[in-house]
């Protein structure tokens, strides 16, 4: 059974930085996207960053610069540094897993998916 659970949300003002951690375990797919996806209130759901098994990563425009993905195979946990934090970045933030390494960036694509965690900005 995948299992997939993000953690280090928070409350940071703008300029700020945090790190968010997805622990991902159950599964055995050779070839797999690992994605950070996010959704404020009252809209969508968009891809922030992916990364497939083999390691090439993938950023919507509006993070590029600033946010960091990576991923520690040996722990099995996948990480996405946020850095210059924004007001606009605040929104609940979904790690999720998918067989297959098309449209990392495709949240319609991904089966697993983690609880979310909260990351909020002020000004």
């Amino acid at each position: 059974q995948v299992q997939v659970v993000e953690s280090g949300g928070g409350s940071v003002q703008s300029g700020g930085s945090l790190r968010l951690s997805c622990a991902a375990s159950g599964y055995t797919w050779a070839i797999y996207c690992m994605g950070w996806f996010r959704q404020a209130p009252g809209k969508e759901r968009e891809g922030v960053a992916a990364i497939d098994s083999v390691g090439m990563t993938t950023y919507a425009d509006s993070v590029k610069g600033r946010f960091a993905i990576s991923r520690d195979n040996a722990k099995n946990t996948l990480y996405l540094q946020i850095d210059s934090l924004k007001p606009e970045d605040t929104a609940i933030y979904y790690c999720a897993i998918k067989r297959g390494n098309g449209g990392c960036l495709r949240d319609r694509l991904y089966t697993y998916w983690g609880q979310g965690t909260q990351v909020t900005v002020s000004s």
